[in-house]
């Protein structure tokens, strides 16, 4: 693959990974709730749903799911339950400090791992995105192993830097103002964020 090939389809991938949206709200969730590590955990396990989503777009998952709406449809609807599951459970939790504070002693590293990757895996317009983008850089004819390699390579890597950079910057801003112990109303507005997520995602369909 050409160098100026590549320089285009990684800074488009940059704008993706950039613009705001379920990714970012969770990512900005559990930095804020369990710290940078937590955030970091997120951002990896994003990353490797969104390079799979990659990979698959190039053996044909997006053509198929352009071929099949209601695949499409489906995935989309179980990705907007998963927001609005994550939005209520904040929200419920929110209504007791003991029960937020066992929430968060339990498996906090795994529910990061757990929520970065799903964000990612039941959003089928990823493998879309993917299929509509690697078709302008590469004929399916002259794909070879390596060209797959390198630009899924590509798309794990940006995807998940930029979302490490935010787990990053939002635990230098809590420090910055203050935000070492739980906020309710800040839980509580980003409960609100996923379900509105969710009925965003209903509504596009």
């Amino acid at each position: 693959m050409a160098l100026s090939v590549w320089l285009s389809l990684a800074f488009i991938c940059m704008l993706g990974a950039m613009s705001p949206g379920p990714s970012l709200a969770v990512v900005l969730k559990h930095t804020l709730d369990g710290g940078v590590k937590n955030g970091m955990l997120a951002a990896l396990s994003h990353g490797i749903g969104v390079g799979l989503y990659a990979g698959a777009s190039l053996i044909g998952l997006g053509a198929l799911i352009t071929k099949f709406p209601l695949l499409y449809k489906g995935l989309v609807y179980l990705g907007a339950g998963y927001l609005a599951y994550l939005g209520l459970k904040i929200l419920v939790a929110t209504a007791s400090k003991a029960e937020l504070h066992i929430h968060r002693s339990r498996s906090a590293k795994t529910k990061a791992l757990q929520d970065g990757f799903a964000i990612a895996f039941l959003n089928p317009k990823l493998a879309i995105f993917f299929l509509a983008l690697f078709s302008q850089f590469i004929n399916p004819e002259q794909l070879t192993l390596n060209i797959a390699i390198i630009m899924c390579f590509t798309v794990f890597i940006i995807d998940t830097t930029w979302y490490l950079l935010v787990a990053i910057l939002t635990q230098m801003s809590k420090k910055r103002f203050g935000f070492t112990k739980s906020n309710q109303w800040l839980e509580k507005i980003l409960g609100a964020v996923f379900i509105a997520l969710a009925l965003k995602v209903l509504v596009s369909v």
